[in-house]
């Protein structure tokens, strides 16, 4: 009998025998080489970057420390291989900051809040790793808004609780009870008492309900007269001539024609009556930045647009953690698969494709604007602290679609011994960030220019 068809109380047993092997105050200390060289971990991707966007990451994550820990899932994630694991495997969402959550429309045409980002998905990694990123980035969030270290530490705790108590209320369920759960934003809205955090998201859901969420200066508008195009902004925004990489041009048609292989026959009837008419590209997020995105318009005959995003996918940062981790596979299908297993509501039209001449792989889904707005406009510390729960929740509900909750509440447990262990990391990782964050900054100084790029070209 495999351990999925164990019963709830067999699973949850074997998750307390867990703590045997890796007590949950073992999460509270940042073990390894804290003498590592951030600075080098990161430009280690600066190669596989377009040269002209590599100044506008760092830029980004120069801001400020929570900046820089948005930017460095790839410094973290090689931080998180020397940290104890619990040894209750999950499809990992790999890069769970604060800000990678946000709103969707499901096909039933609900409002729900879920995670945005997948790059760094990966199957089989524990689920500790996602959950200390988390917390993490809640206690770095809160220390750039200035609030004392106890307040940052007790957000930080505060949203692994949210996580463990979600965990619990998930684990009575059936497998397909909570395959079919989902965090729904209205309903949340009657339980957030943060005047501000309750005008960030009426103001989503108020946009989602009109066909809004697209209406904002970062998402790609039509140029009308004529051909249509997507109106250039740079440097955002903006059309390659030539389009190409490194001296290439990259086959846009091919690889749209290989995405379309992907999907399944009721999506490829729908994406038919639609046509390519443009493509520019696209800077997105600050971890992203400088690989290659782009955007694809498409008309129906009627001129109604349809945007799909085309987001280079390259090998997940978490396989940093263990070699055993190696994804055996095109690196689109990697992103599109944790997708699917993460989501409570995927996007019909994700898919995955490559430019086999230039060996890039690739992902595709629509492009929506799922932002709720800025750390910073969450710094009052109710919002902040209502929005970290919202994000703890929402994990946890996404760890329970791959990962066996019985097992994972086994392992935490009841008390808040497991929260206040992961408050500890989370300190500890601030003071750590901040001085990569400076190291960066020393680094980078008088590097951070940014000019227009006219010509797109990987680095040498």
């Amino acid at each position: 009998m495999t351990s999925a068809l164990k019963n709830r109380a067999d699973r949850y047993e074997h998750g307390r025998a867990l703590r045997a092997r890796t007590p949950r105050e073992a999460h509270a200390k940042l073990h390894g080489p804290l003498d590592r060289d951030a600075v080098a971990i990161l430009a280690e991707s600066d190669p596989e970057r377009v040269a002209e966007l590599v100044p506008r990451r760092y830029k980004l994550m120069m801001a400020d420390p929570f900046g820089f820990l948005r930017g460095a899932a790839a410094v973290m994630a090689a931080d998180l291989a020397h940290q104890p694991q619990a040894g209750a495997p999950v499809q990992a969402c790999g890069d769970c900051h604060l800000m990678n959550f946000g709103a969707f429309n499901s096909p039933e045409d609900n409002i729900l809040f879920d995670i945005n980002d997948f790059d760094e998905t990966l199957p089989g990694v524990d689920f500790t790793v996602d959950v200390k990123r988390l917390a993490a980035s809640v206690a770095v969030a809160a220390s750039a808004a200035s609030m004392s270290g106890k307040r940052a530490r007790s957000l930080a705790a505060g949203a692994v609780t949210a996580y463990r108590e979600h965990i619990y209320a998930l684990f009575d369920l059936s497998p397909l009870e909570i395959w079919h759960s989902r965090i729904d934003l209205e309903q949340e809205l009657k339980h957030i008492k943060s005047p501000e955090l309750r005008r960030s998201l009426s103001t989503v859901i108020r946009h989602a309900q009109h066909r809004g969420l697209d209406k904002d200066d970062n998402f790609p508008h039509l140029v009308t007269g004529g051909e249509p195009k997507i109106a250039d902004k740079p440097p955002t925004i903006f059309h390659i001539t030539p389009k190409t990489v490194g001296g290439h041009k990259i086959d846009f048609a091919r690889s749209f024609a290989l995405y379309r292989e992907t999907l399944t026959p009721d999506r490829t009837v729908l994406l038919d009556r639609y046509r390519m008419m443009d493509v520019a590209f696209k800077a997105v997020g600050v971890g992203s930045v400088g690989t290659i995105c782009v955007v694809g318009l498409f008309l129906s005959g009627d001129h109604e647009p349809l945007f799909l995003q085309v987001k280079q996918a390259q090998r997940s940062v978490l396989e940093r953690l263990s070699e055993k981790l190696a994804y055996q596979g095109p690196q689109g299908r990697r992103v599109v698969e944790g997708q699917r297993m993460m989501q409570a509501a995927t996007d019909i039209f994700l898919g995955w494709t490559s430019d086999e001449s230039l060996r890039l792989e690739f992902y595709v889904r629509i492009l929506k604007n799922r932002r709720l707005g800025a750390v910073s406009e969450l710094a009052e510390q109710q919002a902040l602290s209502e929005y970290a729960r919202l994000c703890g929740r929402t994990l946890a509900r996404s760890h329970a679609r791959s990962g066996d909750p019985a097992v994972i509440a086994g392992y935490m447990g009841r008390s808040e011994a497991f929260d206040d262990a992961l408050g500890s990391f989370a300190m500890a990782y601030v003071e750590q960030t901040i001085k990569d964050h400076a190291a960066l900054v020393k680094a980078r100084s008088g590097s951070t220019a940014e000019t227009p790029p006219k010509r797109l070209r990987k680095s040498a």
